[in-house]
């Protein structure tokens, strides 16, 4: 389901993860920004000069393309990450548009995120979907790798108005469903449509030295975990619905509203690696509606908040 090894462009299906995982866990974007109306084009990176800049451009979005190749359990510089690409979540080095897209962090960052009740910038950000969508460890924030990241997704957004946010930044909002997201339904769609690239168990595809996914692993000890921002089944539908199976493009989609909410569950309802990040949303008050763990500032349960219906929950906070 989501973007795979050095450039190795398999049309398949699903996943999403990295975990992974960023919806926020890979960096996706708050409300702060005013949204255009115009689809953002990312630059070519053949137009860079071979220069230190354009090189360290470069590096940065290697980095991001081929992770574990330098941060995964064989990784060059160390191995502190569960083996998956950021760009299994970012899809194309997060260039393509609905597909938890890197076009608007330029031009948002530094900004205020309700999960950690800070002002985060953008090295903050990047070493946050370490440890939640790579389950891994942080890096230096003055570290070359650090820094050629973040002049990457500069580079990629430095056409793009300050405080604005173009169409394809992020993941693409479905409509909540009226009913609760069903696993067992979801099942249904994950076994015809993301089994034969994930696999049965979805565990994903390795290459032949285990260096790199193919394709990445949806649950699991390999995947990300459930403080990762697509383990919110809201995200990880968005995601699903504009990128999968993969291939298709938001203009296109193949699955319903209906099946990307299921197939989100099915996934979320799977085993997965487990960190708590106790600092995490401060005033509980502005938690995502389907942030799964309480205290909640409503009295609805885990399991609705996790798998909806969700309009009820809205509605009661109005």
């Amino acid at each position: 389901m989501f973007q795979f090894v050095r450039y190795n462009w398999i049309p398949c299906i699903l996943f999403l993860l990295t975990v992974v995982v960023a919806g926020e866990n890979m960096i996706s974007f708050n409300n702060s920004g005013q949204s255009t109306t115009k689809e953002w084009q990312a630059p070519e990176t053949d137009a860079l000069q071979y220069n230190e800049e354009g090189n360290l451009i470069r590096y940065g979005k290697d980095l991001i393309a081929n992770t574990a190749y330098y941060y995964g359990p064989k990784g060059k510089i160390a191995a502190i990450t569960n083996g998956m690409n950021c760009q299994n979540c970012h899809i194309e080095a997060g260039t393509k548009p609905f597909g938890n897209c890197f076009s608007a962090v330029a031009s948002i960052y530094p900004t205020f995120r309700p999960r950690s009740g800070i002002v985060e910038s953008i090295e903050f950000r990047v070493n946050d979907c370490m440890q939640r969508s790579m389950n891994g460890k942080t890096i230096d924030s003055n570290s070359k790798e650090m820094k050629a990241m973040v002049a990457y997704l500069k580079w990629l957004g430095n056409n793009v108005p300050h405080g604005t946010k173009p169409v394809g930044a992020g993941t693409k909002d479905l409509n909540y469903l009226s009913r609760a997201a069903d696993p067992a339904k979801g099942k249904i769609v994950y076994d015809a449509v993301c089994q034969r690239c994930h696999g049965l168990n979805g565990e994903g595809q390795l290459q032949w030295d285990s260096s790199e996914y193919i394709y990445p692993p949806l649950w699991g000890e390999h995947s990300y975990n459930n403080a990762a921002g697509l383990y919110r089944i809201s995200k990880l539908a968005g995601f699903i619905k504009s990128n999968m199976p993969y291939g298709i493009t938001y203009k296109d989609p193949q699955l319903t509203d209906e099946e990307a909410w299921d197939v989100a569950a099915f996934i979320a309802s799977q085993p997965r690696p487990e960190k708590k990040f106790a600092q995490d949303w401060p005033d509980i008050k502005k938690k995502s509606v389907d942030f799964p763990f309480g205290p909640y500032a409503d009295s609805f349960t885990e399991l609705q908040h996790k798998y909806g219906p969700y309009p009820p929950i809205i509605t009661s906070v109005k």
